[in-house]
């Protein structure tokens, strides 16, 4: 295959993977994903399970469980109706497909992965008049109380490479995107660095996490290669600064759902978070990084 035919094909390919993720509540025909990406609806299964590692259906499978998986996490939603969501007919037919692949039920996933898990009730709590345990005290982590402000974010236009695999492996992505994006103008002034995080550690396994490295654009730019434009963003946000490696950022996630949310009423909405990256590691000491998380609210 030749450069320019390879490029050709991942430039293709990313336009399904986007696709796919934004309408994951769509039926998703193959025939309308080949015409998407111009391939031939009889070969497309064949170049998709190549490029991607699994079959279009065990793609769309995978993000939709997934994506169930952390709603049991977060949310309270009945389990028939995050069943009927992941597109399940029946509450047997979703327990059977997350068992399979998560090992155990749906019920005894939320117990045992809830963000705030409820502690046991000791001897001799005593109930306030709602049922609550008058004297529980939720966990409260001994950083100092967070700063987040909530926004109204609108739709940003970025160039970005799609990185699969371990979060703090996305070096790689940032370099090719980089290296394409300074030769035509694109890194300077006002440009900004945002990081999107579509899978969350503690539920996709490690070599299928998606993330997209992403600088933002004001000027038409058209997609090359590994190279994809898309707008990213929009809606409400929860935004918190994160001051520190990038390896502590999920202490600053933990605390950002568990902790602020919970006490200021909000809910979690089915979107990616994003990260901005206010300095560089490659002029910035660990310890001084600045990175602000966003984090999508009903």
């Amino acid at each position: 295959m030749s450069p320019t035919t390879e490029q050709g094909y991942k430039e293709r390919m990313l336009r399904v993977l986007v696709h796919i993720q934004r309408r994951l509540d769509d039926p998703l025909e193959l025939v309308e994903l080949a015409r998407l990406a111009h391939f031939s609806p009889y070969h497309f299964h064949r170049i998709f399970r190549g490029m991607v590692g699994e079959s279009v259906m065990e793609h769309v499978r995978r993000l939709r469980l997934e994506r169930a998986a952390m709603r049991l996490k977060a949310r309270d939603l009945p389990v028939t109706q995050i069943a009927f969501e992941a597109g399940y007919e029946t509450h047997e037919s979703f327990t059977r497909a997350f068992r399979a692949m998560f090992g155990i039920p749906p019920a005894q996933y939320r117990e045992t992965h809830r963000i705030m898990p409820p502690p046991p009730v000791p001897s001799g709590v005593h109930f306030a008049a709602d049922g609550a345990p008058s004297d529980f005290i939720p966990h409260r982590s001994k950083g100092a109380a967070m700063d987040v402000r909530v926004e109204d974010v609108p739709p940003t236009k970025v160039v970005f490479v799609r990185h699969i695999g371990p979060y703090q492996a996305c070096g790689e992505a940032w370099g090719r995107l980089f290296s394409w994006a300074g030769p035509r103008g694109l890194v300077g002034p006002g440009a900004r660095l945002l990081g999107v995080c579509y899978d969350d550690p503690s539920v996709t396994p490690p070599d299928k996490l998606r993330y997209d490295a992403c600088l933002t654009v004001t000027r038409d730019v058209a997609p090359e290669g590994a190279v994809g434009v898309q707008e990213i963003g929009g809606g409400r946000y929860a935004v918190t600064r994160h001051r520190g490696p990038y390896e502590k950022l999920g202490e600053t996630y933990t605390r950002l759902c568990g902790e602020w949310m919970p006490a200021a009423g909000h809910e979690a909405r089915s979107a990616p978070c994003m990260e901005h990256y206010l300095n560089s590691p490659m002029n910035t000491a660990p310890a001084d990084l600045l990175t602000d998380i966003y984090m999508p609210i009903e």
